[in-house]
């Protein structure tokens, strides 16, 4: 059973409800639905019931933040837009650890949605161990060696 039914629709308006006028953010945990389909109808049913941003996971379960989820959740925001007009968010989450990764999201978002999706309002990131690679990467930049410790970098 994939769960996205009337109920889920439900769930997601009653809690869309309790925020008021604060942004709904629902973690559509695609790494327990059994397909890509599925994706598709939580990421639209998750939108129609008036979420303001979709995340593919809390980013701690075994499957993560995939580029083929990514462009089925993807799609469905621009899907939903060419609808109703209305702008969802997009937070991949989990498996995103290097500076190399966040680029490659950055690149896929402006292909799939375009320069508006790459602004803070429309585009986050859940990557708890992106900071350390960024600053390695930034101590490299500055310095023309990688840090050996956390000391070099001044932590």
């Amino acid at each position: 059973s994939s769960g996205i039914n009337a109920e889920y629709g439900q769930e997601v308006k009653v809690l869309r409800k309790a925020c008021g006028e604060a942004h709904l953010k629902t973690i559509i945990a695609t790494g327990h639905l059994a397909d890509l389909e599925n994706v598709y109808k939580a990421s639209m049913v998750s939108m129609m019931a008036g979420s303001d941003f979709i995340k593919t996971s809390t980013g701690k379960e075994s499957v993560n933040a995939t580029f083929p989820v990514g462009l089925i959740m993807t799609r469905a925001i621009r899907h939903y837009y060419e609808q109703t007009g209305f702008k969802v968010g997009f937070k991949p989450a989990g498996g995103i650890r290097t500076a190399k990764d966040s680029l490659q999201w950055l690149v896929f978002m402006k292909e799939q949605l375009g320069d508006e999706w790459l602004q803070p309002h429309l585009f986050r990131m859940g990557a708890s161990s992106l900071l350390g690679d960024i600053e390695r990467q930034l101590h490299h930049y500055c310095t023309g060696r990688y840090a050996n410790s956390a000391y070099d970098i001044g932590m």
